[in-house]
């Protein structure tokens, strides 16, 4: 195998990208600057060496403690439950959570292999027992698939027990959308989660 094919195929392993985008980028690389081609080297080698999981909430972080968790004017009160460190980024980037982030690290899938004891559950129910009843609020954002439906129930369950009060993000139509195009799904959870105007 060419070293092309080589980097080609290492490219195309990343979501979203398939073979030809893949050897587009490769190609792209190749007319670049050989200077280019080094610094995205360096960048991928740093982030792979210093980057780790928060030992707190488990979010993206070069430090023991993301800044999140250290920032003081946060509410210690409400977490924000997520499946992955990505979507940290998604609910920070709308500026309206000012609370603190549990990242899962995945969702329950027993198809898959993937059960409680898989995922930062644990570390979540240390967080609601040891705060000294600090986390008041546990707000669900899995994502809206079979398996993130299921691990929010269960969620529910356990935190419950603990005496957090649970809620679950919002779901319905999206902004600029048009009724027509609608699944009857989403539609169907959009009329369950009315509210008054």
């Amino acid at each position: 195998m060419s070293l092309i094919d080589e980097v080609t195929r290492e490219f195309s392993r990343l979501p979203g990208i398939g073979p030809r985008t893949a050897r587009r980028l490769v190609h792209h690389l190749l007319r670049s600057s050989p200077e280019e081609g080094r610094r995205l080297a360096r960048a991928l080698d740093s982030l792979v060496d210093r980057i780790r999981p928060c030992r707190i909430c488990g979010n993206h972080t070069e430090e023991e403690t993301c800044a999140v968790c250290l920032d003081p004017k946060r509410d210690r009160s409400t977490v924000c439950v997520v499946e992955s460190a990505f979507e940290v980024e998604s609910v920070e980037r709308t500026g309206q959570f000012q609370g603190l982030y549990h990242v899962l690290g995945g969702r329950l899938s027993p198809l898959d292999g993937v059960g409680p004891e898989d995922l930062r559950i644990e570390e979540l129910l240390r967080r609601a027992r040891d705060g000294d009843g600090e986390v008041r609020e546990a707000i669900l954002a899995t994502n809206p698939s079979v398996e993130g439906e299921a691990t929010a129930v269960y969620l529910e369950t356990i935190l419950r027990a603990e005496g957090v009060r649970v809620t679950r993000l919002a779901r319905g139509i999206p902004v600029g959308s048009d009724l027509e195009y609608v699944d009857g799904s989403t539609l169907a959870q959009a009329l369950a989660g009315r509210r008054e105007m």
